[in-house]
């Protein structure tokens, strides 16, 4: 089972995450904002340290940009009440300790893995 986070848990895990060294292990992943994991990144890399998901919390799929900015911004408002916030997990690359959201995407004919580094200041 996988812990369910809250807020001021995911505050603590953001203030540990180093963004700033490179990594072999994660390099790839140059993601302030949302994108899609590339196929050849082996997400087994990643540890699992928590959720946002609360299954208890009425579905929500509205998102939040109070600033006018959407999905794919790279300063995009983290609100963990909000799509995709709401459906993530947290993660944390097992070289460097730099932390992740990740979600995945069901399209109608797809599967789409999506990953976010986790930025404290974006946190809301």
């Amino acid at each position: 089972m996988i812990k369910q986070l809250n807020r001021n848990q995911l505050l603590q895990i953001a203030a540990s995450s180093n963004i700033s060294e490179t990594c072999p292990e994660c390099s790839s992943l140059s993601c302030p904002g949302w994108v899609s994991v590339p196929g050849y990144f082996d997400l087994s890399k990643m540890k699992v340290l928590g959720t946002l998901v609360d299954e208890n919390a009425p579905e929500c799929w509205d998102e939040y940009h109070p600033q006018g900015t959407h999905l794919w911004s790279e300063n995009a408002p983290i609100s963990i009440q909000h799509h995709p916030y709401n459906r993530s997990d947290v993660r944390e690359c097992m070289g460097c300790k730099r932390k992740f959201l990740h979600y995945t995407e069901y399209g109608g004919y797809y599967l789409d893995q999506r990953i976010r580094e986790l930025n404290i200041k974006l946190i809301i």
